[in-house]
C-alpha cells in the first residue's frame, strides 16, 4: 500500500479528461455507438431536445474507436501536465470548456456533419505550450514555428486532402491557444522597461 502512495494524480484536469473519455468509449461499445451520438458528439439538432446543449461541450469526451482516443491523448498526456502546472487546475478547466463551446458552436454554424474527439483541444494545448518560456517582450521562436507547421499543414490539408477529420476544428482550437496565450502571458508580451 506504501508504493501505491508514490503515485501522484499530478494532472487533475488532463487525468480526469482522460478518464472521462476512457468511459465514453466504453460506454459506446456497450451501446453499439448509441451513447456517443446521444452525448459525445455534435451536430445541428433541435434546441429543443437538451441533449444538444450537452453535447456542444460533451463531444470532446467522444472519439470513434481507440486509435482515435490514443493519437488524442498522446499529446494531451505529454503537454498538459506541463500547462496545468503553468496556468493552474482552474484556468485549464475554463480554457478546455471554452475551446469545446467555441468548437461545437462553430460545428453547428458551418457544417453539416457529426463532430467528435478532442483534436481542438490538442491544438489548443500545442499552441498554448508554445508560450509555456515567453520572457518579457520577446516572442519565442518556438511559438512561431509551431503556430506555422501545424496550423499551416491543417490549412494545406483541408484545401487538399478528402478525409472525416475536421480540419476547422484543428485550426479554430490553435486559434484558441493563440488567443489564451497571448491573453495570459499579455504582461510579458506589454512589459515597459527600457532595459528589454
Amino acid at each position: 500500500m506504501k508504493r501505491l502512495e508514490l503515485i501522484q494524480y499530478n494532472s487533475p484536469v488532463v487525468l480526469t479528461f482522460a478518464i472521462i473519455s476512457i468511459f465514453a468509449l466504453l460506454l459506446a461499445a456497450i451501446t453499439d455507438h448509441s451513447s456517443t451520438f446521444a452525448l459525445f458528439s455534435v451536430y445541428r439538432s433541435s434546441f429543443t431536445d437538451p441533449l444538444a446543449y450537452i453535447r456542444i461541450f460533451g463531444h470532446i469526451f467522444g472519439h470513434a474507436n481507440f486509435e482515435h482516443f490514443f493519437n488524442n491523448f498522446l499529446i494531451l498526456l505529454l503537454v498538459g501536465p506541463m500547462l496545468e502546472e503553468k496556468y493552474g487546475t482552474v484556468k485549464m478547466v475554463y480554457l478546455i470548456s471554452f475551446t469545446a463551446i467555441i468548437t461545437g458552436i462553430t460545428q453547428i454554424i458551418f457544417f453539416d456533419t457529426v463532430l467528435l474527439g478532442a483534436s481542438g483541444i490538442v491544438f489548443m494545448f500545442m499552441i498554448l505550450a508554445g508560450f509555456a518560456n515567453v520572457r518579457r517582450r520577446r516572442i519565442p521562436l518556438t511559438l512561431i514555428v509551431v503556430f506555422i507547421v501545424f496550423l499551416g499543414r491543417e490549412v494545406i490539408s483541408g484545401i487538399t486532402v478528402e478525409d472525416s477529420i475536421s480540419r476547422i476544428t484543428h485550426i479554430v482550437g490553435g486559434i484558441c491557444g493563440a488567443v489564451f496565450g497571448f491573453v495570459i502571458n499579455r504582461k510579458e508580451f506589454f512589459y515597459k522597461d527600457e532595459n528589454y
